[in-house]
């Protein structure tokens, strides 16, 4: 189930001031209960309590049935009309695009040619399906699932798009790019999928029985708890021994320099309140993991992919932390 949306007021209504404290524990109630399960996942797999085979069944449950019912269940029951925000999918888009572009060109300083594609990667690709949405989930609520949904449906194929092409690039394959498996991904994403198949049940205000929307519920219960513990699963300590300048640079590029101009340029756009917030999440998530598995598929520097998602992982425990404690006391979101 869902937790209860903890902000419904409207981002031009005026919100109640909080004091230094009261903010403090405002974040630490949104960001803390992600990244605990995150490390529970770490200790439960040193103890072996739960494996890599846990992991890998549990990961695909979550991608192919949970998290896409999550999605599906609450975007059915959410008015369109109050969650859809124009000037935010447009941010999103934008923001998304300028990111690659800029961090490919930063990259050239940084690392060699071959792993320019992953370092872009890392840095620009968050873990918005998760974390991210965990993070949305528990600032907003319902309403906030909803509205991070709709950036993710079309965020998502164009973070494949985007790394496909980095990382193709980065190796000279000029005009080599799979467009058709490309695009046979994206329409086969389940989240996608559930999302689009949504939308006009949303659009036409159509009733789901109770008995499907008990039941979506609690397949979707499961999705955070197992996806949060799978996360923490994957990561591994030891590669900290392994740090390198190029993954602290991206860590720095993901966790706090894209998020700060990304927010910045939605704050200058007009965006407040849910809108600004969801975004601002959904940026600063750390790198996904599934990036590893896309430099590993096409033979790119796979330690340095995870790498860079474990240190991204914990360095926005912090920059989360204070990202939401720096908006909220001023009333940004």
């Amino acid at each position: 189930m869902l937790p209860s949306v903890r902000h419904q007021l409207a981002p031009e209504e005026e919100k109640p001031h909080m004091n230094v404290s009261e903010t403090f524990l405002y974040t630490a109630e949104i960001v803390a209960p992600v990244f605990l399960i995150v490390f529970i996942g770490i200790y439960l797999t040193k103890k072996k309590l739960i494996d890599q085979h846990f992991i890998t069944v549990s990961s695909k449950l979550v991608f192919t049935v949970t998290l896409p019912t999550l999605l599906f269940i609450n975007v059915v029951q959410t008015d369109f009309d109050l969650v859809f925000n124009a000037g935010q999918i447009g941010v999103s888009i934008v923001a998304t695009l300028l990111s690659f572009i800029l961090v490919w060109y930063l990259s050239g300083a940084v690392v060699n040619r071959a792993d320019r594609g992953v370092f872009t990667q890392g840095a620009c690709r968050g873990n918005l399906g998760i974390i991210g949405l965990a993070l949305c989930i528990n600032m907003y609520g319902s309403e906030g699932l909803a509205s991070a949904s709709l950036v993710l449906a079309i965020i998502i194929p164009l973070y494949n798009v985007l790394s496909v092409i980095v990382l193709n690039l980065s190796h000279h394959q000029h005009g080599q790019l799979p467009w058709k498996k490309i695009v046979g991904e994206i329409a086969k994403n389940p989240l996608i999928i559930a999302v689009c198949l949504a939308l006009p049940f949303s659009l036409m205000q159509v009733q789901i029985p109770t008995l499907f929307i008990n039941t979506g519920d609690y397949l979707a219960s499961m999705t955070l708890p197992l996806a949060l513990l799978g996360i923490g699963g994957t990561l591994s300590l030891k590669e900290l021994k392994t740090t390198s300048t190029a993954s602290i640079a991206s860590t720095l590029l993901k966790t706090l320099i894209l998020p700060a101009l990304c927010t910045l340029g939605a704050y200058l756009w007009g965006l407040r309140g849910i809108h600004l917030g969801v975004l601002y999440l959904l940026f600063s998530s750390p790198t996904a993991t599934v990036s590893f598995i896309m430099v590993r598929s096409m033979g790119g520097n796979s330690s340095l992919a995870a790498n860079m998602i474990l240190l991204s992982t914990f360095g926005s425990l912090l920059s989360l932390s204070g990202g939401i404690y720096l908006l909220h006391l001023y009333q940004l979101i």
